[in-house]
């Protein structure tokens, strides 16, 4: 069974052990707004990693911001979910796998950005503050697992 290894920072910690130790009855919502957890290995130790990000649903499919608050350099789960192909989804107690990609069409990551904004407002300031484009994956739910 490979190791899970909390976060260190104690509010994704926490997040998440609200979360999952209710079945998604508390933990649910961040700043009043819905969240999912992202379960995913990471790329340099193996270990399950889980982290929590702001419920973004666009059509069947839910969109993964790599927003890091609009901080200069993309968060760590990022990196992981490059080299990944599929991850773990939480939608409180629906828990489910799911395909991810990476967004890299710009006509789609307009579509997918605009549900982003709308699902979550802060992450049309968070893209100001930074100069990298922040990066966003689709996870397309897989149904036969």
């Amino acid at each position: 069974m490979t190791e899970y290894i909390p976060s260190t920072t104690e509010w994704v910690r926490d997040q998440v052990e609200l979360y999952e130790k209710s079945n998604g009855q508390e933990g649910y919502e961040l700043r009043g707004l819905p969240v999912i957890i992202v379960t995913h290995r990471g790329r340099r130790t193996g270990a399950i990693r889980k982290t929590p990000l702001m419920r973004v649903k666009h059509h069947n499919t839910y969109v993964l911001v790599a927003s890091m608050g609009g901080a200069p350099k993309n968060p760590v789960w990022y990196y992981n979910l490059i080299e990944s192909e599929k991850v773990e989804l939480r939608d409180r107690d629906h828990v489910f796998m799911a395909k991810i990609r990476l967004v890299n069409n710009a006509e789609e990551r307009a579509q997918v950005w605009a549900a982003a904004v709308e699902a979550y407002p802060p992450y049309e300031d968070y893209q100001d503050r930074t100069t990298r484009c922040i990066p966003i994956f689709i996870a397309e739910p897989i149904l036969d697992e």
